[in-house]
């Protein structure tokens, strides 16, 4: 009783709980935005509305967000918790869901048809949410009827129990979604389509930055944007070709707001680090940079609030919205979705960001100002922020690793570095080679997701090598799970370090402090100006 009720009583617990199915929500639908991308390629052109109408390739535009979508989704949903085998049968269910849904609405208009032949009909409701929860569900059933016959089937059989046992599970499963799940996703939908209508209509919708810019510090926002607003976003853009709804958590403008305010009126760790923060933020759409400057002081995410209610007033005033949505939160993924509704929309999205950016970098540039003095005379609590970002998380992250490691060398950019020959003699003692022999011809940025601070490090490097004129040197990124034993030399972050050797020990080594400002990337360009003259 005692240790039962002490960890039911865990600080955060219910947090955590929505982060991580935020983060689960999040799994399901990153993976599959370059096919939500290709949909509003289609959407872009060939609708009436398109740049270039075609009715013919329209055709594809509905059975692509209708059927093809869900599907993905729920199929990603499925593999995240029993690979292959959980995918196959989740998108079984996820085709239950559909055809529910189908008969649903048809049933529904035939009723409002019969008494009331002016009755406005109800359109499709499209099956995101029925995927997310179908595929997941159908997945883990599988598991566990799996481990109730595994190690019991005669041999010989293994296959033949396989295939029919998900067979039938599947078809269960879709009977499941085709009933209950249909129902309860349609009046869900109905719920909160009518919500969003309402406070569009009330001239609210500016409020939901009250709720979105506090959980996104938080790692709360992904259960909110990729439970509900891509959902409704997607049906809101296949009807008026765009929507508001994708901007509410996207809009980089706050985070870029934030951080120039730091840039100019912060102190220590945190002001020499803002800039590179910066980039990464607005051009890379790893909003997550700037949370540990808004958990330093928390007053300033009244900056954020009002940074983002100004966005979206300016885009619900003006009507500007996204085609699909802007994944990561980058200015050039939002720039790419908003195009597609005309060149006057672009410019509206790009005016609430300019705008959501100004009004953060004011308010926050005030707050800073106003406690200046205090925070000169108190400790630097940059990296206890980042520590506590990184905790909020829950789980490692290699921009928060840059930043976190930024902060410790930023305000004086090198200092404590080993040189890249002591990287080299620590390979030799590792591997027993001689590290200086191999010829580099293929230089890898790796990190654990493959992606932010690790992809503007090899930008950095890249261009000096470009600049160099050495053209048969190919700078990339990748995660460290990527890894093949192809790559020449490899940069990580100190802490990396170690699981990059035990990936490729016969590539040579770098650890870096961090991956935007390194004195180490000149010593790569010298070591292969060296092995070019040798």
């Amino acid at each position: 009783m005692t240790t039962a009720s002490a960890t039911t009583k865990q600080p955060g617990g219910a947090r955590v709980a929505v982060q991580r199915f935020g983060t689960f929500l999040s799994g399901m639908i990153m993976p599959n935005i370059p096919a939500l991308i290709a949909w509003g390629i289609f959407t872009m052109f060939f609708i009436p509305k398109g740049f270039t109408p075609n009715a013919d390739l329209a055709s594809i535009v509905g059975p692509f967000i209708h059927y093809l979508l869900p599907l993905v989704i729920g199929y990603t949903g499925g593999y995240m918790v029993y690979k292959q085998r959980g995918g196959v049968v989740g998108i079984i269910a996820t085709m239950g869901a559909i055809a529910g849904s189908d008969l649903l609405i048809k049933q529904f208009n035939d009723a409002a048809l019969a008494a009331n032949p002016n009755a406005a009909e109800l359109g499709q409701v499209h099956m995101f949410i029925g995927a997310m929860i179908l595929g997941p569900l159908a997945a883990w059933s599988m598991k566990r009827l799996d481990a109730l016959w595994d190690g019991k089937i005669r041999s010989g059989f293994e296959m033949l129990v396989n295939m029919f046992s998900a067979g039938i599970w599947g078809f269960v499963m879709a009977i499941i979604g085709f009933y209950p799940i249909a129902w309860l996703v349609n009046g869900l939908m109905n719920v909160l389509s009518t919500a969003v209508s309402w406070l569009v209509s009330m001239n609210l919708l500016p409020l939901t930055s009250i709720l979105i810019e506090p959980a996104k510090v938080l790692f709360l926002n992904n259960a909110i944007n990729h439970g509900v607003l891509t959902p409704l976003g997607l049906t809101q853009s296949e009807a008026d070709g765009k929507s508001i709804l994708f901007l509410l958590e996207a809009n980089p403008g706050p985070g870029l707001g934030l951080l120039l305010a730091f840039a100019f009126f912060g102190i220590g760790a945190a002001r020499a680090s803002a800039p590179g923060a910066a980039v990464i933020q607005f051009l890379g759409g790893i909003h997550e940079v700037y949370f540990p400057y808004a958990l330093m002081k928390p007053s300033l995410i009244l900056a954020l609030i009002a940074g983002g209610m100004t966005g979206v007033t300016t885009n619900m005033v003006l009507g500007g919205g996204l085609v699909f949505p802007a994944a990561p939160g980058s200015i050039f993924a939002v720039s790419a979705a908003a195009v597609g509704a005309g060149v006057p929309n672009l410019l509206v999205v790009l005016l609430s960001v300019v705008l959501a950016a100004a009004v953060t970098f004011i308010v926050a540039g005030i707050i800073l100002r106003a406690s200046r003095k205090r925070d000169l005379q108190a400790e630097d609590q940059f990296a206890s922020a980042i520590d506590k970002t990184a905790a909020n998380k829950g789980k490692s992250s290699d921009a928060l690793a840059g930043l976190r490691s930024g902060a410790a060398s930023n305000a004086s950019v090198g200092a404590g570095q080993a040189p890249v020959q002591a990287d080299l003699a620590a390979d030799a003692v590792a591997t027993g080679a001689i590290a200086a022999d191999r010829r580099i011809a293929n230089v890898v940025f790796a990190c654990d997701a493959g992606m932010g601070s690790s992809a503007m490090g090899a930008s950095v490097l890249r261009n000096k090598i470009k600049k160099a004129g050495f053209d048969d040197v190919s700078v990339t990124n990748k995660a460290i799970a990527n890894l093949d034993g192809s790559e020449d030399l490899v940069i990580t972050q100190q802490q990396l370090t170690d699981r990059a050797r035990g990936r490729t020990p016969d590539a040579l080594h770098v650890s870096v402090d961090n991956f935007m400002n390194s004195p180490k990337y000149d010593e790569v360009v010298d070591l292969v100006r060296k092995q070019h003259e040798g």
